[in-house]
Protein backbone atom coordinates (compact mmCIF):
# COMPACT_ATOMS: atom_id res chain seq x y z
CA UNK A 1 0.00 0.00 0.00
CA UNK A 2 1.10 3.64 -0.61
CA UNK A 3 1.93 6.04 2.10
CA UNK A 4 0.36 9.39 1.71
CA UNK A 5 3.30 11.66 0.95
CA UNK A 6 3.03 13.62 3.93
CA UNK A 7 3.75 10.38 6.22
CA UNK A 8 6.62 9.85 4.00
CA UNK A 9 8.10 13.13 4.73
CA UNK A 10 7.18 12.92 8.59
CA UNK A 11 9.77 9.76 8.38
CA UNK A 12 12.12 11.39 6.85
CA UNK A 13 12.59 14.24 8.89
CA UNK A 14 15.76 14.44 11.23
CA UNK A 15 15.17 14.46 14.69
CA UNK A 16 17.28 17.07 16.89
CA UNK A 17 17.75 13.80 18.91
CA UNK A 18 20.10 10.85 17.89
CA UNK A 19 16.61 8.49 16.46
CA UNK A 20 18.87 5.35 16.68
CA UNK A 21 19.24 5.23 20.60
CA UNK A 22 16.23 5.23 22.29
CA UNK A 23 14.67 7.94 25.01
CA UNK A 24 14.91 4.91 27.75
CA UNK A 25 18.58 4.54 26.91
CA UNK A 26 19.78 8.37 27.66
CA UNK A 27 17.56 7.64 30.79
CA UNK A 28 19.14 4.78 31.91
CA UNK A 29 22.83 6.52 31.40
CA UNK A 30 21.71 9.39 33.62
CA UNK A 31 20.46 6.58 36.27
CA UNK A 32 23.92 5.16 36.04
CA UNK A 33 25.64 8.58 36.81
CA UNK A 34 22.97 9.43 39.47
CA UNK A 35 23.99 6.03 41.19
CA UNK A 36 27.87 7.33 41.22
CA UNK A 37 26.54 10.72 42.79
CA UNK A 38 26.13 11.86 46.30
CA UNK A 39 23.45 13.09 47.25
CA UNK A 40 23.42 16.81 45.54
CA UNK A 41 22.75 18.65 42.65
CA UNK A 42 24.63 18.11 39.48
CA UNK A 43 24.55 20.71 36.55
CA UNK A 44 25.74 19.85 32.88
CA UNK A 45 26.09 22.26 30.49
CA UNK A 46 25.45 22.09 26.94
CA UNK A 47 27.19 23.74 23.83
CA UNK A 48 27.10 27.29 23.26
CA UNK A 49 25.65 28.20 19.83
CA UNK A 50 28.14 29.85 17.66
CA UNK A 51 28.12 33.53 17.33
CA UNK A 52 28.92 33.53 13.78
CA UNK A 53 26.56 32.64 10.78
CA UNK A 54 29.55 30.79 9.17
CA UNK A 55 30.78 28.54 12.08
CA UNK A 56 28.66 25.29 12.83
CA UNK A 57 27.42 24.20 15.92
CA UNK A 58 27.95 20.56 17.53
CA UNK A 59 26.93 19.62 21.29
CA UNK A 60 29.06 19.18 23.72
CA UNK A 61 29.92 15.06 23.97
CA UNK A 62 28.80 14.65 27.59
CA UNK A 63 25.97 16.30 27.62
CA UNK A 64 24.66 14.70 24.17
CA UNK A 65 25.67 11.60 25.79
CA UNK A 66 23.48 12.19 28.93
CA UNK A 67 20.30 13.94 27.00
CA UNK A 68 20.52 13.55 23.15
CA UNK A 69 19.68 16.72 22.81
CA UNK A 70 21.09 18.59 19.60
CA UNK A 71 20.36 22.36 20.10
CA UNK A 72 22.84 24.61 21.35
CA UNK A 73 22.30 26.37 24.78
CA UNK A 74 21.02 23.90 26.76
CA UNK A 75 21.48 22.36 30.29
CA UNK A 76 20.38 19.42 32.41
CA UNK A 77 19.99 19.70 36.11
CA UNK A 78 20.40 16.55 38.25
CA UNK A 79 19.45 16.30 41.75
CA UNK A 80 19.56 13.66 44.13
CA UNK A 81 18.28 13.52 47.64
CA UNK A 82 17.56 10.11 49.63
CA UNK A 83 18.42 8.22 46.55
CA UNK A 84 15.85 9.80 44.76
CA UNK A 85 16.73 11.35 41.48
CA UNK A 86 15.08 14.38 39.25
CA UNK A 87 15.99 15.92 36.54
CA UNK A 88 15.49 18.87 34.36
CA UNK A 89 16.31 20.38 31.38
CA UNK A 90 16.58 24.15 30.28
CA UNK A 91 16.19 24.99 26.77
CA UNK A 92 15.90 28.15 24.65
CA UNK A 93 12.49 28.62 24.38
CA UNK A 94 10.53 28.96 20.30
CA UNK A 95 11.18 32.65 18.92
CA UNK A 96 10.24 32.85 15.48
CA UNK A 97 12.01 36.07 14.21
CA UNK A 98 14.61 33.93 15.97
CA UNK A 99 14.10 30.93 13.70
CA UNK A 100 13.77 32.83 10.53
CA UNK A 101 18.02 32.94 10.81
CA UNK A 102 18.81 29.96 12.61
CA UNK A 103 16.18 27.37 11.76
CA UNK A 104 13.07 26.12 14.01
CA UNK A 105 13.72 24.68 17.69
CA UNK A 106 11.71 22.53 19.96
CA UNK A 107 11.42 24.32 22.66
CA UNK A 108 9.78 23.89 25.88
CA UNK A 109 6.65 21.69 24.84
CA UNK A 110 8.93 19.93 22.11
CA UNK A 111 11.81 19.09 24.21
CA UNK A 112 9.51 17.81 26.92
CA UNK A 113 8.01 15.78 24.27
CA UNK A 114 10.74 14.26 22.95
CA UNK A 115 12.85 13.61 25.34
CA UNK A 116 10.61 12.76 27.82
CA UNK A 117 12.40 15.10 30.75
CA UNK A 118 10.57 17.59 32.43
CA UNK A 119 11.77 21.11 30.81
CA UNK A 120 11.88 24.66 31.41
CA UNK A 121 13.17 27.90 29.58
CA UNK A 122 16.49 28.35 29.52
CA UNK A 123 15.73 31.75 31.65
CA UNK A 124 14.70 29.73 34.65
CA UNK A 125 17.90 28.14 34.81
CA UNK A 126 19.68 31.06 37.08
CA UNK A 127 16.70 30.71 39.61
CA UNK A 128 15.92 27.42 39.67
CA UNK A 129 20.01 27.03 40.29
CA UNK A 130 19.71 29.91 43.66
CA UNK A 131 16.94 27.69 44.82
CA UNK A 132 18.18 24.76 44.84
CA UNK A 133 21.96 26.09 45.92
CA UNK A 134 20.10 27.98 49.09
CA UNK A 135 19.78 24.32 50.22
CA UNK A 136 22.95 22.88 49.26
CA UNK A 137 26.89 24.12 49.09
CA UNK A 138 27.57 21.51 46.84
CA UNK A 139 27.51 21.71 43.09
CA UNK A 140 28.68 18.77 40.58
CA UNK A 141 29.73 20.49 37.15
CA UNK A 142 29.83 18.77 33.58
CA UNK A 143 31.16 21.19 31.08
CA UNK A 144 34.57 22.89 29.57
CA UNK A 145 36.12 24.61 32.79
CA UNK A 146 39.24 25.34 31.16
CA UNK A 147 42.17 25.45 33.29
CA UNK A 148 43.25 27.62 36.01
CA UNK A 149 40.72 30.59 35.19
CA UNK A 150 37.16 31.05 33.91
CA UNK A 151 38.00 32.07 30.21
CA UNK A 152 35.14 29.22 28.99
CA UNK A 153 31.48 30.00 28.85
CA UNK A 154 30.77 27.26 31.22
CA UNK A 155 33.61 28.62 33.42
CA UNK A 156 32.04 32.31 33.37
CA UNK A 157 28.42 30.96 34.60
CA UNK A 158 29.84 28.60 37.11
CA UNK A 159 32.15 31.88 38.51
CA UNK A 160 28.21 34.04 38.44
CA UNK A 161 27.26 30.87 40.77
CA UNK A 162 30.10 31.59 43.13
CA UNK A 163 30.00 35.02 43.53
CA UNK A 164 26.12 34.79 44.59
CA UNK A 165 26.74 32.10 46.91
CA UNK A 166 29.97 32.57 48.41
CA UNK A 167 30.31 29.30 50.63
CA UNK A 168 29.35 26.94 46.58
CA UNK A 169 32.26 24.17 46.21
CA UNK A 170 32.30 23.54 42.78
CA UNK A 171 33.26 20.13 42.00
CA UNK A 172 34.04 18.66 38.04
CA UNK A 173 31.94 15.70 37.13
CA UNK A 174 33.67 15.33 34.01
CA UNK A 175 34.99 12.15 34.75
CA UNK A 176 32.06 10.42 35.88
CA UNK A 177 30.32 10.54 32.49
CA UNK A 178 33.98 10.10 30.75
CA UNK A 179 33.77 6.53 32.80
CA UNK A 180 30.45 5.92 31.51
CA UNK A 181 31.53 6.53 27.56
CA UNK A 182 34.44 4.10 27.97
CA UNK A 183 32.08 1.10 27.23
CA UNK A 184 29.68 1.52 23.99
CA UNK A 185 26.34 -0.39 24.30
CA UNK A 186 24.68 -2.18 20.99
CA UNK A 187 23.32 1.37 20.01
CA UNK A 188 26.46 3.31 19.51
CA UNK A 189 28.13 0.77 17.91
CA UNK A 190 25.72 0.64 15.16
CA UNK A 191 26.24 4.36 14.63
CA UNK A 192 29.74 4.01 15.12
CA UNK A 193 30.08 1.36 12.77
CA UNK A 194 27.68 3.57 10.13
CA UNK A 195 30.74 6.71 10.93
CA UNK A 196 33.53 4.19 10.18
CA UNK A 197 31.98 2.69 6.85
CA UNK A 198 31.62 6.17 5.34
CA UNK A 199 35.21 6.50 6.42
CA UNK A 200 35.96 3.49 4.24
CA UNK A 201 33.95 4.61 1.41
CA UNK A 202 35.94 7.97 1.29
CA UNK A 203 38.77 6.25 1.72
CA UNK A 204 38.19 4.08 -1.29
CA UNK A 205 36.83 6.86 -3.61
CA UNK A 206 40.13 9.39 -2.60
CA UNK A 207 42.70 6.39 -3.35
CA UNK A 208 41.10 5.68 -6.94
CA UNK A 209 41.33 9.15 -7.83
CA UNK A 210 44.94 9.94 -6.97
CA UNK A 211 47.60 10.76 -9.31
CA UNK A 212 50.01 13.01 -9.90
CA UNK A 213 49.45 16.71 -10.47
CA UNK A 214 46.33 16.70 -8.56
CA UNK A 215 46.32 18.97 -5.18
CA UNK A 216 45.65 17.18 -1.97
CA UNK A 217 42.81 19.85 -1.58
CA UNK A 218 41.19 18.58 -4.05
CA UNK A 219 41.25 14.78 -2.49
CA UNK A 220 39.65 16.38 1.04
CA UNK A 221 36.85 18.14 -1.51
CA UNK A 222 36.41 14.67 -2.37
CA UNK A 223 36.77 13.14 1.34
CA UNK A 224 34.13 15.67 2.76
CA UNK A 225 31.63 15.06 -0.34
CA UNK A 226 31.83 11.51 0.12
CA UNK A 227 31.55 12.04 4.21
CA UNK A 228 28.08 14.30 3.35
CA UNK A 229 26.44 12.62 0.49
CA UNK A 230 26.25 9.32 2.92
CA UNK A 231 24.93 11.09 5.79
CA UNK A 232 27.74 11.94 7.64
CA UNK A 233 27.53 15.40 10.22
CA UNK A 234 30.99 16.27 9.30
CA UNK A 235 34.85 15.20 9.71
CA UNK A 236 35.13 14.21 12.99
CA UNK A 237 38.68 16.07 13.09
CA UNK A 238 40.17 18.18 11.02
CA UNK A 239 41.54 15.87 7.59
CA UNK A 240 45.02 15.47 7.13
CA UNK A 241 46.10 14.85 3.26
CA UNK A 242 49.16 15.33 2.71
CA UNK A 243 52.41 13.64 0.16
CA UNK A 244 55.79 14.05 -0.48
CA UNK A 245 57.14 15.75 2.37
CA UNK A 246 53.85 16.69 3.75
CA UNK A 247 53.26 12.97 4.56
CA UNK A 248 55.85 13.22 7.19
CA UNK A 249 54.39 15.83 9.42
CA UNK A 250 51.72 14.01 12.03
CA UNK A 251 48.86 16.45 11.78
CA UNK A 252 49.51 18.15 8.58
CA UNK A 253 47.00 20.11 7.23
CA UNK A 254 47.20 22.55 5.34
CA UNK A 255 46.38 20.35 2.31
CA UNK A 256 47.43 22.66 -0.23
CA UNK A 257 50.28 20.60 -2.06
CA UNK A 258 50.64 19.28 -5.47
CA UNK A 259 50.95 15.30 -5.31
CA UNK A 260 54.17 15.01 -7.56
CA UNK A 261 55.05 10.82 -9.11
CA UNK A 262 57.39 9.01 -6.86
CA UNK A 263 55.38 10.69 -3.84
CA UNK A 264 53.51 8.79 -1.30
CA UNK A 265 50.21 10.31 0.21
CA UNK A 266 49.07 9.62 3.83
CA UNK A 267 45.19 10.37 4.29
CA UNK A 268 44.42 10.56 7.97
CA UNK A 269 40.41 10.82 7.69
CA UNK A 270 37.29 10.38 10.04
CA UNK A 271 33.74 10.84 9.75
CA UNK A 272 31.40 11.49 12.43
CA UNK A 273 27.87 10.42 12.13
CA UNK A 274 25.09 10.87 14.81
CA UNK A 275 28.08 12.35 17.03
CA UNK A 276 30.09 9.48 16.33
CA UNK A 277 33.68 9.33 15.26
CA UNK A 278 35.82 7.37 13.36
CA UNK A 279 39.44 7.20 12.22
CA UNK A 280 40.89 6.02 9.35
CA UNK A 281 44.25 6.11 7.70
CA UNK A 282 45.68 5.09 4.56
CA UNK A 283 49.21 5.71 2.64
CA UNK A 284 49.10 5.25 -0.77
CA UNK A 285 51.67 5.78 -3.73
CA UNK A 286 50.89 8.48 -5.55
CA UNK A 287 52.23 6.88 -9.06
CA UNK A 288 50.09 4.09 -8.07
CA UNK A 289 53.06 2.03 -7.31
CA UNK A 290 55.77 1.84 -4.06
CA UNK A 291 58.98 1.99 -4.92
CA UNK A 292 61.38 -0.24 -3.33
CA UNK A 293 61.81 2.06 -0.29
CA UNK A 294 58.39 3.28 0.18
CA UNK A 295 57.62 -0.81 -0.09
CA UNK A 296 60.27 -1.11 2.41
CA UNK A 297 58.68 1.44 4.90
CA UNK A 298 55.20 0.91 4.34
CA UNK A 299 55.57 -3.12 4.86
CA UNK A 300 57.36 -2.70 8.39
CA UNK A 301 54.53 -0.50 9.64
CA UNK A 302 51.88 -3.02 8.47
CA UNK A 303 53.87 -5.59 10.12
CA UNK A 304 54.06 -3.75 13.70
CA UNK A 305 50.22 -3.06 13.14
CA UNK A 306 49.71 -6.70 12.32
CA UNK A 307 51.74 -7.34 15.92
CA UNK A 308 49.54 -4.82 17.73
CA UNK A 309 46.59 -6.12 16.95
CA UNK A 310 47.66 -10.04 17.85
CA UNK A 311 48.34 -8.28 21.38
CA UNK A 312 44.49 -6.81 21.25
CA UNK A 313 42.39 -9.44 23.13
CA UNK A 314 40.06 -8.39 25.88
CA UNK A 315 42.03 -7.99 29.54
CA UNK A 316 45.21 -6.30 27.51
CA UNK A 317 46.42 -3.14 28.22
CA UNK A 318 47.85 -0.43 26.15
CA UNK A 319 51.14 -1.15 26.97
CA UNK A 320 50.99 -4.71 25.74
CA UNK A 321 50.30 -3.22 21.87
CA UNK A 322 52.54 -0.98 22.54
CA UNK A 323 55.58 -3.35 22.93
CA UNK A 324 54.29 -5.70 20.28
CA UNK A 325 54.47 -2.77 18.10
CA UNK A 326 57.76 -0.95 18.84
CA UNK A 327 59.32 -4.32 18.87
CA UNK A 328 58.68 -4.85 15.36
CA UNK A 329 59.47 -1.18 14.78
CA UNK A 330 62.35 -0.87 16.12
CA UNK A 331 63.65 -4.26 14.53
CA UNK A 332 62.82 -3.43 11.42
CA UNK A 333 64.78 -0.03 11.37
CA UNK A 334 67.68 -1.16 12.09
CA UNK A 335 67.36 -4.27 9.57
CA UNK A 336 66.97 -1.09 7.02
CA UNK A 337 70.27 0.92 8.28
CA UNK A 338 67.65 4.01 9.71
CA UNK A 339 68.84 3.29 13.40
CA UNK A 340 71.77 1.71 15.06
CA UNK A 341 70.12 -1.37 16.70
CA UNK A 342 66.30 -1.81 18.32
CA UNK A 343 67.40 -0.39 21.42
CA UNK A 344 69.67 2.18 20.15
CA UNK A 345 69.57 5.83 21.84
CA UNK A 346 70.79 9.15 21.21
CA UNK A 347 71.55 12.40 23.46
CA UNK A 348 68.56 13.73 24.52
CA UNK A 349 66.89 16.93 23.76
CA UNK A 350 65.99 16.22 19.94
CA UNK A 351 61.94 16.91 18.82
CA UNK A 352 59.97 13.67 20.60
CA UNK A 353 61.91 13.09 23.27
CA UNK A 354 62.01 16.22 24.63
CA UNK A 355 59.55 14.92 27.78
CA UNK A 356 61.60 12.36 28.29
CA UNK A 357 63.41 12.58 31.15
CA UNK A 358 66.28 10.23 30.47
CA UNK A 359 69.60 11.63 29.41
CA UNK A 360 69.27 9.31 26.61
CA UNK A 361 66.54 8.50 24.03
CA UNK A 362 65.12 6.03 21.89
CA UNK A 363 66.74 6.46 18.03
CA UNK A 364 63.52 4.61 17.47
CA UNK A 365 61.48 8.25 18.61
CA UNK A 366 62.93 9.92 15.57
CA UNK A 367 60.77 7.70 12.93
CA UNK A 368 57.68 6.88 15.46
CA UNK A 369 56.99 9.68 17.69
CA UNK A 370 53.14 9.34 18.71
CA UNK A 371 51.03 6.92 20.71
CA UNK A 372 49.88 3.65 18.98
CA UNK A 373 46.52 4.07 19.07
CA UNK A 374 43.47 5.43 20.77
CA UNK A 375 40.15 5.14 22.11
CA UNK A 376 37.05 6.65 19.53
CA UNK A 377 33.12 7.32 20.31
CA UNK A 378 31.66 10.56 20.80
CA UNK A 379 35.02 12.09 19.77
CA UNK A 380 37.89 11.37 17.97
CA UNK A 381 40.03 10.54 21.25
CA UNK A 382 37.32 9.59 23.91
CA UNK A 383 37.75 8.31 27.28
CA UNK A 384 40.06 5.58 27.68
CA UNK A 385 40.26 2.67 30.00
CA UNK A 386 44.06 1.47 28.59
CA UNK A 387 42.59 -2.27 29.51
CA UNK A 388 40.66 -4.02 27.02
CA UNK A 389 36.70 -4.69 27.72
CA UNK A 390 33.58 -5.31 26.11
CA UNK A 391 32.30 -2.47 24.55
CA UNK A 392 35.55 -0.44 24.20
CA UNK A 393 36.25 0.97 20.85
CA UNK A 394 39.70 1.97 19.94
CA UNK A 395 42.43 2.44 16.91
CA UNK A 396 45.67 0.78 16.40
CA UNK A 397 48.26 3.44 14.19
CA UNK A 398 51.77 3.14 14.14
CA UNK A 399 53.88 4.66 11.78
CA UNK A 400 57.37 5.68 10.56
CA UNK A 401 57.86 9.17 9.07
CA UNK A 402 61.52 9.89 7.71
CA UNK A 403 61.71 13.92 7.43
CA UNK A 404 64.54 14.81 5.48
CA UNK A 405 66.10 17.18 8.30
CA UNK A 406 65.61 14.89 11.37
CA UNK A 407 68.86 14.37 12.10
CA UNK A 408 69.25 18.01 11.96
CA UNK A 409 67.62 18.52 15.66
CA UNK A 410 69.81 16.55 17.47
CA UNK A 411 71.72 18.42 20.25
CA UNK A 412 75.40 19.00 19.23
CA UNK A 413 77.36 16.00 21.16
CA UNK A 414 80.27 13.72 20.08
CA UNK A 415 78.10 10.50 20.22
CA UNK A 416 74.87 12.44 18.18
CA UNK A 417 77.74 13.26 15.73
CA UNK A 418 79.04 9.71 15.20
CA UNK A 419 75.20 8.60 14.99
CA UNK A 420 74.68 11.49 12.61
CA UNK A 421 77.53 10.66 9.94
CA UNK A 422 76.55 7.03 10.08
CA UNK A 423 72.83 7.19 9.53
CA UNK A 424 72.59 10.50 7.08
CA UNK A 425 73.31 8.53 3.85
CA UNK A 426 70.48 6.04 4.88
CA UNK A 427 68.48 8.90 5.81
CA UNK A 428 69.09 10.48 2.33
CA UNK A 429 67.32 7.41 0.83
CA UNK A 430 64.42 7.25 2.62
CA UNK A 431 63.76 11.26 2.77
CA UNK A 432 60.43 12.36 2.88
CA UNK A 433 58.85 8.54 2.98
CA UNK A 434 55.95 8.64 5.75
CA UNK A 435 53.71 5.82 6.09
CA UNK A 436 50.78 5.54 8.70
CA UNK A 437 48.15 2.79 8.75
CA UNK A 438 45.35 3.17 11.09
CA UNK A 439 42.27 0.90 11.99
CA UNK A 440 39.14 0.94 13.87
CA UNK A 441 38.38 -2.43 16.31
CA UNK A 442 35.56 -3.12 18.32
CA UNK A 443 35.97 -5.41 21.68
CA UNK A 444 33.07 -7.30 22.39
CA UNK A 445 32.02 -10.79 24.47
CA UNK A 446 33.69 -12.65 21.92
CA UNK A 447 36.71 -10.64 21.06
CA UNK A 448 38.42 -7.75 19.08
CA UNK A 449 37.05 -7.33 15.62
CA UNK A 450 38.49 -5.08 12.74
CA UNK A 451 35.99 -2.98 11.37
CA UNK A 452 37.37 -0.79 9.54
CA UNK A 453 37.90 -3.24 6.38
CA UNK A 454 39.48 -1.38 3.86
CA UNK A 455 42.32 -2.10 1.17
CA UNK A 456 45.50 -2.03 3.62
CA UNK A 457 47.84 -4.52 2.26
CA UNK A 458 50.66 -3.24 -0.28
CA UNK A 459 49.35 -5.91 -2.77
CA UNK A 460 45.73 -4.51 -2.33
CA UNK A 461 46.59 -1.15 -2.60
CA UNK A 462 48.76 -1.34 -5.21
CA UNK A 463 45.64 -3.12 -7.66
CA UNK A 464 43.11 -0.49 -6.30
CA UNK A 465 45.46 2.13 -8.07
CA UNK A 466 45.33 0.26 -11.01
CA UNK A 467 41.17 1.29 -11.12
CA UNK A 468 41.50 5.26 -11.29
CA UNK A 469 38.58 6.75 -11.18
CA UNK A 470 37.42 8.91 -14.30
CA UNK A 471 39.59 11.89 -14.79
CA UNK A 472 38.11 15.02 -13.02
CA UNK A 473 36.94 17.66 -15.32
CA UNK A 474 39.67 20.06 -16.35
CA UNK A 475 40.69 22.70 -13.70
CA UNK A 476 40.57 26.59 -14.72
CA UNK A 477 44.22 26.61 -15.73
CA UNK A 478 43.87 30.67 -14.90
CA UNK A 479 43.04 29.71 -11.34
CA UNK A 480 45.88 26.85 -11.00
CA UNK A 481 48.49 29.46 -12.38
CA UNK A 482 47.28 32.26 -10.13
CA UNK A 483 47.62 29.67 -7.21
CA UNK A 484 51.40 28.38 -7.79
CA UNK A 485 51.86 31.89 -8.18
CA UNK A 486 51.12 33.43 -4.41
CA UNK A 487 51.19 29.73 -2.71
CA UNK A 488 53.27 31.74 0.17
CA UNK A 489 54.90 28.19 1.52
CA UNK A 490 56.58 25.85 0.14
CA UNK A 491 55.75 22.16 1.63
Amino acid sequence: MRRPLLVLLSLLAVSPLAAQIPAAEYTARRDSLAATMDDGILLALGGEEPAEDFLTFYPAPSFYYLTGVTEPDAALVMVKRKGTVYSMLFVEPRDPAREAWTGARLGVDGMRRVTGIPSRSMEQLVPALDSLLALSDRLAVIGNLGGDGFETRDAQFVASLRANHPKLRVLPANDLVARLRMRHSAAELALERKAIDITVRAQHDAISAIRPGVNEFEIQALIDYTFRRNGADRPSFATTVGSGPNSTALHYSANDGYMQAGDVVVMDIGASYRGYAADVTRTVPVSGTFTPEQRAIYQLVRDAQHAAELAAKLGATSSDMDAAANKVLGEGLAKLGLIESPDATFDNGAPGCQRNIARRCSQLSLFYFHALGHAIGLEVHDPTSYRIAPGNTFTIEPGIYVRATVLDNLPDTPRNRAIIAKLRPVVQRYANIGVRIEDDYFATESGVEWISRGPREVTEIEQMMRIRAAVPAARDSSMVNWYRQTEPITH
